[in-house]
């Protein structure tokens, strides 16, 4: 392993030549995806669960013939990331090759619903009074032949995560029944009518052990309910594809969880298919200095890399030759930021070893995962080119660029 594989995280692009690619571009290598879904096959196949992909985390569909070939299907956040699961990623499709499409909605629209109606196979509500609200028009689908189940999400009061903005469970969230409400709820036998299962979805990127515990206070919550459903889906923000992750823990609870309730249950892994897997490409457009040394690429944090300002965090920086420092730790420090008007629109500040060129190449570490789904063209930013190389063959194809038509398009 070089030094720079050591202080990556998609450690395939070490030696990448980001000049074979049009810039700004993100670069997904198909070859490490590949590596993610098949430890996630792994952990479904030991445990009985299914595991589907989340699209908000990774909507790349000109990789869904690989995705699907591992996964059982996709879980969609509304209505449009539904459509894009049955038509590009085989949802629901007849044969043996057929591929569920789960869909969660904080507030399902009606006419949103008429059409989930359709396609969907697994419905999940955010609600006691969603979930009576439609609760007619599911069972009268239902009667006419559509095979759907239906869902509920609970929020089982007991917080995991550290950043409160990507925290379902904390004070005051919007997510999920709270669960004394559903508890309350479930006494009416009318209400309990057409639902199958249950869903929560507590965690943002964590291990094991968060999950573990949340498990734990499902069980005493809803033991009694556990018997009577067909399936509970444990939701995302599972890095199960890391490699520190307890894969062996994990795969021995779900079994005993399915053994003692006789359920199926559902992971939603979405960073954990993607993570490690990408780079956005950038170029140095300018360079100046006010108090210090500055450069804008043509790449923009809160159009391009908005968890870089939401989460926040510090993306990793390379090159080729060498992957950047903190602030002073070499030679050459600057601050990099993107072409929009907005003041913080700043990736942070980074230092290398030689003075940064105008024309030269920059490459951010890791942003295949939530970099994608999430971009905008504030500003009329343009969007990057998105491309796939494989690391093991070196073949590369760009398989989708971006112009004026998709920015105005967006407008009237």
């Amino acid at each position: 392993m070089s030094a720079i594989d050591s202080l990556l995280n998609s450690k395939t692009f070490a030696q990448f030549d980001p000049s074979r690619v049009p810039s700004p571009c993100f670069v997904v290598d198909e070859w490490a995806v590949e590596q993610n879904l098949k430890l996630l096959k792994q952990v479904g196949d030991a445990s009985g669960a299914k595991v589907l992909l989340a699209l908000k985390a990774f909507s790349m569909f000109s990789l869904a013939p690989l995705i699907m070939k591992y996964l059982r299907g996709t879980c969609s956040s509304g209505l449009h990331e539904a459509l894009l699961a049955h038509h590009e990623f085989q949802g629901n499709l007849t044969g043996t090759d057929n591929r569920e499409v789960h869909v969660f909605s904080p507030g399902f629209h009606p006419g949103e619903l008429t059409q989930l109606l359709g396609f969907a196979d697994h419905l999940v509500f955010n609600s006691v009074a969603q979930w009576r609200r439609y609760q007619p028009q599911v069972l009268a689908a239902q009667a006419q032949g559509r095979h759907i189940e239906v869902g509920l999400r609970v929020n089982p009061l007991l917080s995991q995560g550290a950043t409160p903005i990507y925290d379902p469970c904390a004070p005051g969230s919007r997510l999920g029944i709270p669960a004394p409400e559903l508890l309350a709820a479930w006494q009416d036998a009318d209400f309990r009518r057409g639902i199958n299962g249950l869903h929560f979805h507590t965690l943002c990127e964590q291990g094991f052990e968060p999950l573990a515990k949340v498990l734990d206070r499902i069980e005493q919550q809803f033991a009694s309910q556990l018997h009577e459903l067909d399936w509970l889906n444990c939701g995302g923000g599972h890095l199960i594809t890391a490699p520190e992750y307890d894969r062996e823990g994990l795969t021995e609870r779900l079994s005993e969880l399915s053994q003692r309730y006789q359920l199926q249950l559902y992971l939603e892994p979405g960073e954990a298919i993607a993570i490690r897997t990408g780079v956005l490409v950038s170029e140095v457009m300018d360079l100046g200095y006010n108090a210090m040394d500055f450069g804008i690429l043509d790449c923009s944090a809160t159009c391009h890399m908005p968890d870089t300002l939401e989460m926040p965090y510090r993306a990793t920086v390379f090159t080729p030759d060498e992957v950047a420092g903190e602030s002073e730790q070499k030679s050459h420090t600057y601050r990099l930021g993107g072409q929009t008007c907005l003041a913080g629109d700043i990736m942070g500040d980074y230092s290398f070893d030689r003075p940064l060129e105008i024309g030269q190449r920059l490459m951010f570490d890791d942003m295949s995962h939530y970099t994608m789904v999430k971009t905008s063209t504030f500003n009329g930013i343009g969007l990057p080119a998105i491309a796939i190389w494989n690391s093991q063959t070196d073949q590369l194809r760009v398989v989708k660029e971006f112009g004026y038509e998709d920015f105005r398009n967006r407008l009237s």
